[in-house]
């Protein structure tokens, strides 16, 4: 399916269902921005007040709730859903498969691998040293591998690295990576097993808990 002109700067495939206070290619105020152009893949569903900048490519089936945010110079891959008031800061790189819940800030230059979820009211920083006059320059957001999942209100600091598979508990504060298939927690955040020790409480099933 090929794009269609939805406005100067943005361009959209078929299925768009969109709020009418909802604004697609809102245009950035950085002078040094790069991409202008918006493009939307097909069958999103963006709800009221939400807002996506010009200059970012963003694949098909996403989902966008209440008062979000995606700014410009990303690049988001298929079935994407971010949930109310949440804000996807400009130059971030995210796969597919990505759920991000309510009132979650993600920092400019983040990556996110495929199938991660991440809980309510993280935060995700990118700035080691905030107030400085060169920050700018050496900003970088955390990598978070595939599979990753995260539990509400987790601060992960920049440069850090979660390994595929692992949990984050809730209420975590994340300063140094995290290996592959580990489950950490605390503050700050450290291995207490693997996550194929996790047994379910009520013994619904088995682990790994992911399908």
């Amino acid at each position: 399916m090929e794009y269609i002109k939805y406005s100067k700067n943005a361009y959209i495939k078929h299925g768009l269902k969109k709020d009418k206070t909802a604004i697609i290619g809102y245009p950035s105020l950085r002078k040094d921005s790069g991409q202008k152009v918006l493009y939307l893949g097909e069958n999103a569903v963006i709800l009221s007040n939400a807002i996506i900048y010009e200059g970012s490519r963003i694949g098909d089936n996403l989902i966008m709730g209440h008062n979000a945010i995606i700014r410009e110079e990303n690049t988001i891959g298929n079935k994407f859903k971010l949930c109310n008031n949440s804000i996807i800061d400009y130059g971030c790189k995210i796969g597919n498969g990505v759920k991000i819940h309510s009132n979650v800030y993600v920092a400019q230059y983040t990556t996110i691998e495929d199938n991660v979820f991440i809980g309510p009211g993280t935060t995700i920083t990118n700035d080691m040293h905030p107030g400085c006059k060169f920050s700018k320059k050496c900003m970088r957001g955390p990598v978070i591998k595939s599979n990753v999942n995260i539990g509400a209100n987790v601060v992960i600091n920049p440069f850090i690295v979660i390994g595929k598979n692992a949990l984050i508990g809730s209420g975590s504060v994340v300063t140094k990576d995290i290996p592959a298939n580990s489950v950490a927690f605390g503050n700050p955040a450290t291995v207490k097993k693997k996550v194929s020790d996790i047994r379910c409480i009520k013994g619904i099933t088995d682990f790994p808990y992911r399908k």
